[in-house]
């Protein structure tokens, strides 16, 4: 894991006092709203429709067990005993009161956090693979380059104030676990015809009111060149990007207005006089940045015990857990255990300070003391034995968090919507619940399989429901809440945006209308498929018959 070193405590240091003086002087009345609006959003304070907001940066999803732990004081001290997991590996507290602001700063500078970036018009928090380091599927660990972009990109001078906001993901694997393709710029690690690694580098991906899957503008860039890359295509957003129309600001919106032939070129002539410049990324520093993420002291002798597959046997419950919330790892006789933040009756993506501090405690004791924040709003726990899964799957238990359902229909991603956002037009979270107590049969969710819903409050898709095998989008209709749905959306490798299935639906009946399109999947699915491959063979039109036109 990635420790600062005195230039990252300087900075982060000086941004506390500097946003303590900011904030003092607005309660004051010495700043305007308007002049310390700049200033809070590049600290990551939002003011929503109850109380502010707070963004603290997790980079690339990492945390140790002490800033677990902190995280969970700031919740009990500051908010209301809870804090909210995003998808950007962040985590938010909806509850803070303003003056309390710079004191929960300073708290988190004491174990290296900060909030710097995690809104503004710049270049926001790196995200990655829940998995980097540990899956079998990886090329290579893609956590030092986000380490380096991040170094990078923090105070850029040129990029601090952008057309708009910027979202980086990179990823290491064959499998895509990061969203990549949804985002301003996403970087694949891959292999050339030599068997060089390098990177594919794609542009002009993302949500919100005009969504996009990005498209490659660089099938193989030698590592050397990632920095100066980076910097050639955001000096060309910058420059040419929209800033009179901020729903038309976003780089997607360039890049299809020229198109991606023409982007790739003018960015390729910026790079030209850059690309061998201070910004050349030489093997020494790739090194160093590397030094900060070598694999810890396993267990030679871990994969010879022989009592997990015994308490597979033993335990049908804990069997279950197993089969969905327990993955591959890449050292034989461990396993990476995903902790469910989607329990029935639980806010997806929120968790109060109790479990913080459960699974700080289970980190130390289990994994090396550490713990990531995936892009699907859970937790997991990358290095775990399997004589010691038994005794974590049992005290995950006593605080709600061996709910056995990653990857079915109730491990949903969902935004806060109308209940905390000043921008939602409808609930998200009450909808979550709805379908949670339609859906409470395991054996049913099982039978159904992988199914990601996903669901947002409004048209800026904080909940990627563009994306979701079953997306769901909140809309005001004279004052009532209706329901949006897509289907055959895809955030992996695959990546696609969900049609519209049709008219949206009221509030009350999101359930039984999805209960009406899974019928229609299992009247329609062929040995082995899941939803999205029975979806993408017969296509959206026995699904819309049964939603619109077949009773129950």
């Amino acid at each position: 894991m990635y420790k600062y070193d005195n230039y990252d405590k300087t900075v982060v240091n000086e941004r506390v006092a500097q946003f303590r003086d900011q904030t003092n002087r607005f309660l004051a009345g010495k700043l305007s709203e308007d002049e310390y609006r700049p200033l809070r959003l590049m600290n990551g304070l939002y003011l929503q429709r109850y109380a502010p907001m707070l963004r603290v940066a997790i980079p690339y999803g990492l945390l140790s067990a002490e800033q677990l732990r902190m995280l969970a004081h700031i919740a009990r001290k500051y908010d209301k005993n809870y804090g909210h997991f995003s998808t950007r590996q962040n985590i938010q507290y909806n509850w803070p009161r303003l003056e309390t602001v710079p004191d929960i700063l300073a708290d988190l500078a004491s174990v290296e956090m900060h909030a710097i970036q995690t809104s503004g018009n710049c270049i926001r928090n790196v995200t990655s693979d829940q998995f980097a380091g540990i899956s079998v599927d990886e090329i290579e660990d893609p956590r030092p380059y986000c380490e380096i972009i991040r170094q990078w990109s923090t105070f850029h001078p040129e990029f601090s104030y952008l057309p708009r906001k910027f979202k980086i993901a990179v990823s290491g694997a064959e499998n895509d676990r990061a969203a990549v393709q949804v985002h301003d710029i996403g970087i694949y690690l891959v292999k050339n015809d030599q068997g060089d690694t390098g990177f594919k580098i794609l542009v002009g991906g993302g949500l919100g009111r005009l969504p996009h899957i990005a498209v490659v503008i660089k099938e193989f860039l030698e590592k050397k060149y990632l920095l100066s890359y980076l910097e050639s295509i955001l000096r060309i957003y910058n420059l040419f990007g929209r800033r009179d129309n901020m729903h038309k600001a976003r780089i997607k919106i360039l890049v299809k207005a020229i198109g991606a032939e023409k982007f790739a070129e003018m960015v390729d002539e910026e790079w030209q006089q850059v690309k061998d410049s201070a910004m050349l990324l030489d093997d020494r520093e790739i090194e160093r940045v590397k030094q900060y993420f070598t694999q810890p002291d396993y267990d030679p002798d871990a994969s010879r015990d022989d009592s997990y597959q015994l308490q597979l046997s033993n335990d049908q419950a804990f069997a279950t857990w197993s089969e969905r919330n327990v993955q591959a790892h890449k050292i034989p006789g461990y396993h990476a255990v995903y902790i469910s933040l989607k329990a029935p009756g639980n806010p997806p993506g929120d968790a109060t300070s109790e479990q913080m501090e459960l699974v700080a405690d289970l980190a130390e004791k289990y994994s090396f003391n550490e713990i990531r924040v995936t892009h699907d709003q859970n937790l997991v726990l990358g290095h775990i034995k399997q004589a010691d899964l038994y005794p974590v799957w049992n005290d995950l238990k006593t605080q709600g968090l061996a709910t056995p359902n990653i990857g079915l229909m109730t491990d949903m991603i969902c935004c806060p919507g109308l209940d905390f956002c000043a921008l939602a037009n409808a609930g998200s979270i009450s909808i979550a619940n709805q379908i949670n107590q339609h859906f409470d049969d395991i054996d049913y969710l099982h039978d159904i399989g992988d199914l990601q819903i996903k669901m947002s409050g409004c048209m800026n898709a904080c909940g990627h429901h563009h994306v979701g095998h079953i997306g769901i989008l909140g809309v005001d209709k004279k004052g009532e809440e209706f329901y949006q749905l897509t289907l055959g959306g895809s955030a992996s490798r695959d990546a696609a945006l969900g049609d519209r299935l049709g008219p949206a639906i009221p509030k009350n009946e999101v359930a039984d209308t999805i209960k009406k399109i899974l019928t229609a999947y299992v009247d329609h699915r062929e040995e082995g498929e899941r939803f999205l491959d029975t979806y993408k063979r017969v296509g959206i039109e026995p699904f819309k018959l049964s939603a619109y036109y077949q009773s129950q």
